[in-house]
């Protein structure tokens, strides 16, 4: 088959449809229930919209037309034609009340499923998976893109009712005169095609206002965070530019779907009041001959003019549903998205003797290989020092001990009880102390108070509220030594075996960290102690060193041994010793 323009259009858009039927279905199979009585309300309204119309004609016919003519009309028809036109009205106003009610609840029900879809898919997917990732463009995904995709829910209960309305008001109308009905229903589909084209047409422009905004949402939160890099390099007016170029092309997306949005809504507006036009020169004529009569006519006039407001509906969908089509994309590109093998689970539990075992481990990133083909086994219920001058991979063995990178050959086996991590840079939610420590679970207070006495945290609870003070975003009100002592107290109320330490105490002084380390060796709370070290004080208080070469040899020793046997490392401790006489602050 030779592929044509036109076989190519007709491919797009049964992929359009095809993409809003599966994006409609999805929506409603997350809020069955309330999507079936908002559709169910906005029937009632068609209905009875169309009802009106008779109701009209009877009013008019027995009451207007009867009192010109005999000057006089009897009560009870007057209280006929109000009851009614009233029930009518009330009818309508519960109606709408019901479909708005409950196609909010569709829509913000249907957001909050979503949400919480996206959300646990973040948390399913391992840490490898979200290094690859943009934090800013993941909460564009799972806010911003989410609202998008339900935006098409909340004028769709009452579009999906103007088939029913437009088939009552069709058959109405011809009923009433057949010069008249045929006026409408040429009209109709005139409003249905011109719908389609505009769906067509803006589909591209609500899809590049997406992506612009994702990468706005992307590129402020990377500013805020990166707050003080800006101001200490003098960069606020570059940074400014960048995001202001990104903000133009997100402007002048919107710019062009508003347009094409306007244009559509004005033709919406010109075309319907064109044909009232053509209607009421058809039907003076008809009145004429006789074929109608005033209340014939008034009520097809009033029929038509009615069936404008759902036509706009229909419309409203048309609108929305580009943009909730480009959302639900960017939002499915991450549910779908495979998720990637957690290191975690690779991990196995090690033999009683061992806190860590390496089997012939090899791990790197891109082309940039840390590990290779490394073994070694450290004892349980030891002190270990992990040394290596700096970019050998301290930090990535660490993390490759905890389950957070993948291993490209060999496997790890970890003492039974698992691990626990600190890293360098101690993380601090904005909430209360007791929260940072505990992250939401129920825990013993002789468990946290064993915690904050071994971490050495006791100034913990001399803050203005104890436990519950709150520490502001990122901990601001702590120093870096605080911020420290209480990620380490929060490892360990985890009870983990071992404990991993990325030169976590690197901010605290000598005399601190010897007292929190000798706290470790003597609490319940841990067993074994695993530490990035580059203070010589560390080094020899502990039990086993593990040193990192630059050229990839690991050794497992102890201190002298490796300072008699290891140039390398001698020439590393001396290094360390040089620092800290030259007035290291560490």
């Amino acid at each position: 088959m030779i592929e044509t323009a036109d076989t190519r259009e007709g491919l797009l858009s049964k992929n359009r449809f095809s993409r809003a039927v599966g994006l409609i279905s999805q929506l409603v199979r997350r809020q069955p229930l309330n999507f079936t009585i908002a559709v169910s309300a906005a029937a009632i309204f068609a209905l009875f919209t169309a009802g009106s119309a008779l109701g009209l004609r009877w009013v008019i016919d027995h009451v207007v037309i009867e009192r010109f003519k005999n000057g006089s009309v009897p009560s009870a028809t007057v209280i006929t034609g109000s009851v009614i036109l009233i029930s009518i009205s009330l009818i309508r106003a519960s109606a709408v009340v019901v479909r708005r009610s409950f196609a909010g609840r569709t829509q913000w029900g249907a957001a909050e499923k979503i949400g919480v879809e996206v959300v646990e898919r973040y948390a399913q997917q391992p840490v490898s998976w979200h290094r690859d990732h943009v934090a800013g463009d993941l909460i564009a995904r799972a806010g911003v893109d989410v609202d998008a995709s339900v935006a098409v829910m909340a004028p769709l209960p009452y579009g999906s009712s103007v088939v029913l309305l437009l088939v009552v008001s069709a058959v109405g109308l011809l009923m009433t005169d057949i010069a008249v009905g045929l006026i409408a229903l040429v009209i109709m589909p005139l409003l249905t095609f011109a719908n389609i084209l505009y769906q067509r047409h803006v589909d591209k422009y609500y899809d590049e206002a997406q992506k612009e905004l994702g990468k706005l949402s992307e590129a402020v939160l990377e500013s805020f965070e990166g707050v003080a890099v800006v101001k200490a390099f003098g960069a606020e007016g570059r940074e400014t530019e960048r995001l202001s170029v990104i903000a133009q092309r997100l402007c002048d997306a919107r710019v062009s779907a508003v347009t094409a949005r306007a244009t559509f809504e004005m033709l919406l507006n010109s075309v319907p009041a064109l044909a009232n036009l053509v209607l009421l020169f058809v039907g003076a004529i008809r009145m004429n001959s006789g074929d109608l009569t005033i209340g014939e006519m008034t009520s097809a006039i009033y029929l038509f003019t009615l069936l404008i407001v759902p036509l706009r509906l229909v419309g409203y969908v048309f609108a929305e549903l580009p943009h909730s089509l480009a959302g639900w994309a960017r939002v499915r590109f991450v549910v779908d998205e495979p998720l990637r093998n957690d290191p975690r689970r690779m991990i196995v539990v090690a033999d009683a003797s061992f806190a860590v075992v390496f089997n012939h481990v090899t791990l790197g990133y891109a082309d940039n290989t840390v590990l290779s083909n490394v073994s070694f086994s450290i004892p349980r219920g030891s002190h270990t020092a992990i040394v290596g001058a700096t970019g050998v991979g301290k930090s990535t063995l660490l993390h490759a001990i905890a389950g957070l990178v993948d291993l490209d050959e060999g496997s790890i086996e970890v003492e039974e009880g698992g691990v626990a991590l600190v890293f360098q840079e101690a993380f601090i939610f904005s909430e209360s102390v007791r929260y940072n420590l505990c992250l939401g679970k129920t825990v013993d207070d002789s468990v946290l108070d064993e915690a904050i006495r071994v971490a050495d945290a006791g100034f913990l609870y001399e803050m203005e509220e104890g436990l519950e003070t709150s520490l502001g975003e990122r901990g601001v009100s702590l120093s870096g030594g605080q911020r420290q002592r209480l990620a380490l107290a929060r490892a360990l109320v985890c009870r983990a075996s071992v404990l991993l330490l990325d030169d976590t105490t690197s901010a605290l002084d000598p005399a601190t960290e010897m007292a929190v380390f000798k706290n470790m060796e003597q609490s319940e709370l841990i067993d074994s102690v695993i530490t990035v070290a580059s203070r010589p004080s560390t080094i020899s208080i502990s039990r086993h060193v593990l040193f990192m070469s630059a050229t990839g040899y690991v050794r497992l020793g102890n201190h002298l041994d490796l300072l008699n046997q290891e140039p390398e490392y001698r020439a590393l401790v001396e290094a360390f010793n040089d620092d800290r006489s030259s007035g290291d602050p560490k």
